[in-house]
């Protein structure tokens, strides 16, 4: 296998969702879920109907306060039910990517339930007369998720209420101490998406990408636990890592592709790739 397909493949490694049931919020689908975590939901009969198409929430929870609420409910059944965790973080619920919010629900459960998250990644772009530099950061080998790997120099989930942009200025400081007045001026270039199974479930992730230009006085530094240290890495090196090695966290892995091919680094004659970075499209 190609030694970058091997990438998309790991992060798409659902050939179809049989043997999930659909989860519906009125007529919408918003998730999958497996029938051990449906099975946790049946007792919860006034929030949760069960039927020949599925799984839904109760059709007289109107409005997107009552529904999420009742998700809440869900949330803590599924946690005490070993699907997912409580982290008391909450996410827009969508049938659609940039369709309207119909509930919200806690992150550490949106895989148990097949449910889309969306998040930013930014590449952090310093362009040399030797040729371009992107700021890499290494994530703390405390994290539950990918920890001690390469991430990007932004990166990270957008709560309830956030939109893409302005989640990324909230990241940009906490992660990286990166001035508002910079952040602005990343660039919306395109997304990725993926499917994958995991020990949590199925998760539906949606990246937001934007290149950031990086003047060379500006130099990233840690603000929080998440990221150990930055590192600024010629392109070329970065592209080694990705094609050679498993130290890139699994779906910057997507990100780094698509700047690559942007970038005229890899070359991708037949589409195959981009058309594998989009998986939600």
């Amino acid at each position: 296998m190609n030694p970058f397909t091997r990438h998309i493949a790991a992060c798409n490694n659902i050939p179809s969702p049989a043997g999930y049931l659909p989860f519906r919020i009125g007529e919408e689908q918003v998730g999958w879920l497996e029938p051990d975590a449906a099975r946790a939901l049946t007792f919860l009969p006034k929030l949760v109907h069960f039927g020949p198409e599925g799984v839904s929430l109760a059709t007289g929870l109107r409005g997107v306060a009552a529904r999420s609420g009742a998700m809440a409910e869900i949330a803590r059944t599924l946690a005490k039910s070993g699907f997912g965790r409580i982290r008391g973080e909450e996410f827009d619920v969508r049938a659609h990517p940039a369709g309207p919010v119909l509930a919200t629900v806690d992150r550490g459960v949106l895989p148990a339930m097949g449910i889309t998250s969306q998040g930013v990644h930014v590449n952090g772009l310093v362009r040399r007369p030797d040729g371009l530099h992107l700021w890499v950061g290494w994530r703390s080998r405390d994290k539950a998720v990918a920890p001690g790997q390469m991430d990007n120099v932004v990166a990270g989930g957008i709560p309830a209420g956030l939109d893409p942009a302005r989640c990324l200025a909230k990241e940009a400081e906490e992660e990286a101490s990166l001035p508002a007045k910079l952040a602005v001026q990343a660039r919306s270039v395109g997304r990725v998406s993926y499917v994958m199974r995991t020990d949590e479930g199925m998760r539906r992730d949606l990246l937001h990408i934007f290149d950031l230009d990086m003047p060379e006085d500006v130099i990233p530094k840690p603000n929080d636990d998440e990221v150990e240290r930055f590192e600024l890495w010629p392109i070329g090196r970065v592209l080694e890592a990705v094609r050679d090695t498993d130290d890139v966290k699994f779906n910057v892995n997507l990100v780094l592709i698509d700047l690559f091919i942007r970038e005229g680094l890899l070359e991708d004659p037949d589409g195959a790739m981009r058309a594998g970075l989009d998986q939600l499209a």
